[in-house]
């Protein structure tokens, strides 16, 4: 070992004698890093000792020892991990001077090796060429200084050869595991930035050796012993625990914050476990352990994905703190809920991972009990933020209390809780909360879509705890969602409503439930389409299924003297079907709901989803309703089956005829056949409560006649399973009774169809069948044209002049003349009806006899039919009948997809009934004409678009609702330069007016244009007119934004200032405040992206790429607006302006106004636009502050009366930004404080108000003295003044006395 000591000495000699410069650096080489760690290996104090003893002899000290050693770790990357060990040993070894050898700078060069050592390691596949950014110092010129210089001198290729030596994970252990030992040895509470930058560096080693090492056994080795590194910091003797546990902690945050990996493992599982143990040992790090969910809230990111993952890390640190901490933690989170929108969001979310991952959030467990739980006040929270001012807070709150209510309401000891703090029940009354029925209903209509959705996967959540108490505008809303435009909204509100409907089967659920769900069977989306027939089946079909078996008929039950009514009989058959069978069976029946079951059963049928069962409990259900309507010994010609089984067979039977019973069809066509007080139909008026048994059993002939037409369609599905003799003697029966055409309209068609199929059965082959199905047919018209014949006669003799009129005119006729004229024409309608449906049954009848007699009825006396002319248009034009346009509509639309050329020329008088004075007609009418539109049988030209327009703004809420989706959804579509095309002719148009040069309308009459014009000045009719105007300016897109608003200034704005628009014309001064309404409302203005951005109104964030895209697309609309506006706008408006105020036009405050809105986001760049004018400039600068100035005043004097009415006087109040904005005075404070001259001017007219009242408290109500009372300076009289000087000073005085007294 002497000669090993000597080497070292000799080499170190060598070593400290080369200068320290740029190009040179004193290196200790391998081979005497080797020789000292095998020197010191040996742990052998002597050895230490002579070594140490000396350094002196070759001008060495341990100090300059040290320096050597950090220069070796900082410039030598090869073996810097040799020379970080050999530090170490030094350190360690016995008898050595550590304090001498311990230095701060030597540390750091430590902790850099190790970094370095990391960085430079080789990957989990490593690289075959070194690294091009190598320095360049490394390589050492000159040599013959010895064996010590020569190993100096290193290669670029040295450090490639050696990189599997240089990182031997082995040799790091060993590293790490003697500064474990070091640390031991030296406090380093004297050295705080060696702990600093030691603790840093644990902080990234983890993350570091994750990136290079892919051996799992070793990165746990790694991640151990940097537990036990950072252990040791954790110590008293190294400075101030609170303080070293913050700095631990604080770089440990960057890899609790980051995503899933193995070094996030490690500090969150330093932090729950080790630091928590020692916290218990020390209050410093127990309260940094407490602090830190509040700094890694604060350093959360604000993206969702890394949002959620520091959500998690906050809630595994705040498990393991003691409940006081928890609690603390949530006071600190509700503070953050009423932050700035990054916090509140980062709050929600906290929330409801602390209710749903602490223990007992509402006390159920606790003996302690008290009404302000902690989860009280975080649901309480929670619910607030769903009303958040930010769609994407109000989104999260949304889908996070659905989360929350779905895993608390699995303990039913939290149900009650629940639905007292989302007031769902009577308790609750000190709660904030308007009721959660409210809330819900807002949020299924707002704005954005991530919110609608949200709401409702809550109302889903909710459903047991509502208890069925479902709001009925709440049920509405998500009915209404389920026609909502996009595809996963639609879907979450048939889960929601669907959830509700399977969990309680209530009237109100049920009948929202098939109004909304059933109709998506005709959806554009396919999916949509599946899931409406699998919940058809389900929660119909299936039901149905259950409920036929469940029951059993019962007889004798109830005394035969019980007075009974129809209703106390439903209510026994309710108790025997559960479920609310007969509520459902009574909704399929509902007119709105019918189509869209039928699709439904034909799309099952057609997959062959239909079971035998269905039609087994159908049959069932109406056995058990007769045995119960007999067991009490009713009437059976009064008896009708439940509504709705009969229709529900006739759909199913189409694909189950053999699960239908002969003898049960039978049984029921003997019944439902017998001629009695059924066999003729009553007006509904007539009916009433016809009582002529005198046992209280409502008749109900419409009903009746229903249950036969169902039943007729029945024995239609299933005919052909019918044995040949019954089938033909009904064949019979039912040519008898349509003969007679005194059937109600609804059982003619199914008679004729009925027919129909029979005769398929009885005949032999398919052309017998249409021989006979000819002859009958022939057979029924032969004997409705002896009907049609008779009563054309009839009301021909009736008439003096002997002319035929329809409808029909009273004339003279009265007592049995009347009757009979109203019998036959009950027949002859019938007659006219069976016609039509055989026509459709047997087109190859023959109707030439009949034609003539037809045309003659509708256009009321002419029998010659041309083929080049239609009734239909005259008889629109003459008629006030609205049966009558409302039959001729639907023909004209028929006739117009047969004969499209000949109908074309008379559409425009067919638009005319879309202001017919009765709602039907006009609704059916834009319901006509708009499928012929989109199936482009008529197109969008002429007067046809401007006026389908007036049906936005039509009386009748269907008829704007209608039109909304045609021109929102359809339209926008079908035909998106439509809108823009005939935006500027519509407001012409819409005023009615003909002040234009260009603008006259020959082609109509004055009439028609008054018909389909919104005229007048009036708040009424400008409002009526801006919403049209609206609606399609939201079809356009911005490019035709910018176009519409060029044309409105060039030929509305233009046109007036050169005088083609005649601005003294009140239909002209109409034209012109529309435009300038329309330049002035936000739905023209693009969206600029000027300013601060706004708040997201998704849940999920935009990536960079299509930010970026966004931003420059609205920079670019930016500079075309601008440029728009300067070339075009500015110009006109001054031209215009001046007009105006040489004819002192009302319109200059419209003017005015529109102008300002035009410049408010544009002040900065008057100078630019209106460089050539200077003193123009001014001139508008000044008349716009002078308006706006105007208007506050007038805006302050209306609010300081509002004030005045209240009684009191104040400014309007801040009001914070998190306010949800529900109270409408707020929403007052806020309009008026967000407009800093109006704000100003009511607070000058209340300090003015506030003033006067305390000066009249101080006069406690006295009045003023008179001038003449009050004790004032003599003035000099003017010598040379004349006496009318005198009177005006006396004229001043008295005007002064007048006004103080006026005051008071």
């Amino acid at each position: 070992m002497e000669e090993t000591i000597a080497r070292i000495l000799t080499e170190l000699e060598e070593i400290n004698q080369i200068p320290n410069t740029q190009n040179q650096t004193p290196l200790i080489s391998r081979s005497t890093l080797l020789d000292l760690h095998s020197l010191l290996s040996t742990n052998d104090p002597d050895l230490v000792s002579q070594l140490f003893d000396d350094l002196p002899s070759k001008s060495l000290s341990p100090s300059s020892l040290t320096n050597l050693l950090s220069f070796t770790m900082d410039s030598a990357p090869s073996y810097s991990l040799l020379a970080s060990k050999v530090y170490l040993s030094l350190l360690l070894s016995p008898n050595s001077p550590v304090f001498t050898l311990f230095t701060p700078i030597s540390f750091l060069s430590f902790l850099r090796s190790l970094r370095r050592s990391f960085k430079n390691c080789p990957s989990a596949q490593p690289e075959e060429s070194p690294p091009s950014n190598a320095p360049p110092n490394r390589k050492r010129k000159g040599g013959g200084r010895g064996r010590g210089a020569r190993g100096n001198v290193r290669g670029s290729g040295d450090c490639s050869e050696e990189a599997s030596d240089t990182f031997d994970m082995k040799q790091v252990f060993k590293v790490f595991e003697m500064l474990v030992s070091v640390l031991g040895l030296i406090h380093l509470d004297r050295f705080p930035d060696s702990l600093k930058s030691l603790i840093q560096t644990f902080g990234e080693i983890p993350l570091m050796a994750m990136e290079k090492l892919g051996n799992p056994s070793s990165l746990n080795r790694l991640m151990d012993l940097c537990s036990r590194v950072l252990s040791e910091v954790l110590r008293s003797e190294h400075g101030e625990l609170a303080n070293t546990a913050a700095e631990v902690l604080k770089a440990l945050s960057p890899l609790i914050l980051m995503v899933k990996s193995q070094a996030r493992s490690f500090a969150l599982g330093f932090v729950t476990k080790r630091m928590t143990e020692l916290g218990n040992e020390s209050d410093g790090v127990k309260k940094a352990v407490v602090n830190f969910p509040r700094y890694l809230a604060q350093k959360a990111p604000e993206k969702a994905e890394p949002r959620a993952l520091a959500v998690d890390s906050i809630m595994e640190v705040v498990k393991v703190m003691d409940f006081e901490d928890q609690i603390g933690y949530m006071d600190y989170v509700l503070k953050m809920t009423q932050g700035k929108a990054n916090l509140r969001l980062l709050g929600v979310d906290l929330i409801a991972m602390m209710l749903m991952s602490l223990r007992d959030p509402f006390g159920v467990v606790s003996d302690v009990k008290t009404r302000d739980y902690w989860g009280t006040r975080c649901l309480e929270a929670l619910i607030t933020r769903c009303s958040d001012l930010s769609a994407g807070i109000r989104a999260r709150a949304l889908s996070s209390l659905a989360q929350v209510v779905g895993f608390l309401s699995i303990d039913d000891r939290n149900k009650g809780i629940l639905k007292e703090v989302m007031r769902l029940s009577e308790g609750g009354e000190e709660r904030p909360l308007c009721g959660m029925n409210d809330l819900l209903k807002n949020r299924c209509m707002d704005d954005k879509a991530a919110v609608r959705k949200a709401a409702l996967l809550l109302v889903t959540k909710l459903i047991s705890l509502l208890d069925g108490c479902f709001g009925g505008i709440l049920l509405k809303t998500v009915g209404m969602a389920c026609s909502d435009p996009l595809v996963s909204i639609r879907k979450a509100a048939i889960s929601a409503l669907s959830e509700a409907f399977r969990t309680f089967s209530d009237e109100s659920v049920t009948t929202e439930w098939l109004h909304s769900v059933p109709r998506l069977i005709t959806d554009n989306e396919s999916s949509i389409q599946e899931e409406c027939e699998n919940l058809f089946l389900e929660l119909v079909l299936d039901r149905v299924s259950r409920a036929g078996p469940a029951c059993a008929p019962k007889k004798g039950s109830v005394s035969p003297e019980s007075y009974l009514t129809t209703k106390s009989l439903e209510g026994e058959l309710e108790l025997l079907f559960p479920e609310g069978i007969l509520i459902l069976l009574k909704g399929i029946c509902d007119g709105e709901v019918t189509p869209w079951v039928k699709k439904l059963c034909t799309s099952l049928g057609k997959k062959k989803r239909l079971k035998p069962k269905i039609a087994a409990a159908l049959q069932n259900i109406i056995k058990t309703s007769e045995s119960i309507w007999l067991s009490h010994s009713m009437p059976i010609e009064k008896w009708t089956a439940p509504a709705g089984a009969w229709f529900l067979l006739s759909e199913v039977s189409v694909y189950l005829s053999k699960a239908v019973e002969w003898e049960f069809l039978h049984h029921h066509w003997q019944l439902l056949d017998k001629p009695g007080s059924k066999g003729k139909l009553q007006s509904p008026l007539l009916q009433g409560n016809a009582n002529e048994d005198g046992e209280g059993v409502e008749s109900n002939s419409v009903a009746w006649a229903g249950d036969r037409v169902f039943l007729l369609q029945t024995i239609s599905n299933v005919s052909m399973e019918l044995p040949a003799e019954p089938a033909a003697d009904l064949a019979h029966n039912l040519l008898k009774r349509v003969e007679k055409f005194n059937m109600h309209s609804t059982e003619v068609n199914a008679h004729v169809k009925a027919l129909r199929t029979l005769c398929k059965v009885k005949s032999l082959n398919p052309v017998e069948a249409d021989q006979l199905v000819m002859r009958w047919g022939q057979q029924l018209l032969s004997k409705a044209h002896e009907i049609l014949e008779k009563y054309i006669s009839d009301d021909k003799e009736a008439n003096n002049n002997n002319s035929f009129f329809t409808p029909p005119r009273s004339g003279s006729r009265k007592g049995k003349q009347a009757a009979r004229a109203s019998r036959l024409l009950s027949k002859t309608v019938t007659a006219v009806y069976t016609v039509g449906s055989l026509v459709v049954v047997c087109p190859a009848a023959d109707v030439s006899s009949i034609v003539p007699l037809l045309y003659t009825v509708v256009t009321s006396g002419n029998s010659d039919p041309k083929l080049n002319k239609l009734p239909g248009p005259k008889e629109l034009e003459k008629s006030d009948c609205a049966a009558l346009c409302n039959n001729l509509v639907v023909m004209m639309a028929d006739f117009c997809v047969r004969y499209t050329a000949l109908v074309d020329c008379y559409i425009a008088k067919i638009t005319k009934c879309l202001r017919d004075p009765c709602e039907l007609v006009r609704r059916q009418t834009f319901i006509l004409l708009s499928r012929l539109l989109q199936r482009d049988y008529v197109k969008w030209r002429g007067v046809l678009f401007l006026r389908f327009l007036l049906c936005l703004v039509d009386d009748s809420g269907k008829i704007r609702q209608l039109a909304d989706f045609l021109f929102g959804n359809i339209l926008k579509a079908k035909a998106p330069l439509l809108a823009y095309n005939s935006f500027i002719e519509a407001i012409y148009v819409l005023n009615d007016c003909h002040a234009h040069n260009g603008h006259n309308d020959s082609k109509n009459s004055r009439t028609e244009s008054r018909l389909f014009s919104i005229r007048g000045n009036d708040e009424r009719s400008r409002a009526k007119r801006m919403r049209i105007y609206v609606c399609l300016l939201k079809q356009m897109a911005p490019e035709h934004l910018l176009a519409t608003f060029a044309k409105l200034c060039a030929e509305i704005l233009a046109a007036a200032s050169d005088g083609m628009l005649n601005i003294d014309d009140i239909t002209g001064q109409s034209v012109l405040q529309d435009a300038f309404q329309i330049l002035a409302c936000k739905e023209i203005r693009v969206s600029s992206h000027r300013g601060a951005a706004s708040d997201s109104a998704e849940v999920e964030e935009d990536g960079d790429s299509s930010a970026s895209a966004a931003a420059a697309k609205g920079r670019a609309i930016t500079q075309a607006v601008r440029k728009g506006l300067i070339q075009n706008t500015i110009p006109i408006f001054i031209e215009l302006k001046r007009l105006l105020e040489n004819k002192n036009s009302p319109l200059t405050g419209s003017l005015m106004e529109c102008l300002r809105v035009l410049l408010k986001d544009y002040k900065n760049e008057i100078d630019d636009m209106l460089v050539a004018d200077k003193q123009l400039q001014k001139e508008l600068i000044y008349d716009i502050q002078k308006y706006e100035s105007a208007k506050a005043r007038t805006t302050a004097a209306e609010a300081v009366a509002g004030m005045q009415n209240q009684g009191v006087y104040r400014s309007p109040p801040c009001v914070p930004k998190a306010a949800t904005g529900a109270d409408p005075e707020n929403k007052m404070n806020q309009k008026l404080s967000s407009d800093s001259k109006v704000a100003s001017a009511i607070a000058d007219a209340a300090a003015e108000a506030t003033a006067r009242s305390v000066l009249r408290e101080v006069n406690k109500g006295a009045m003023t003295p008179p001038l003449k009372a009050i004790n004032m300076p003599k003035l000099k009289s003017n010598q040379a003044g004349s006496s009318a000087k005198n009177d005006r000073s006396l004229d001043v005085l008295e005007s002064l006395r007048r006004r103080i007294d006026d005051e008071n």
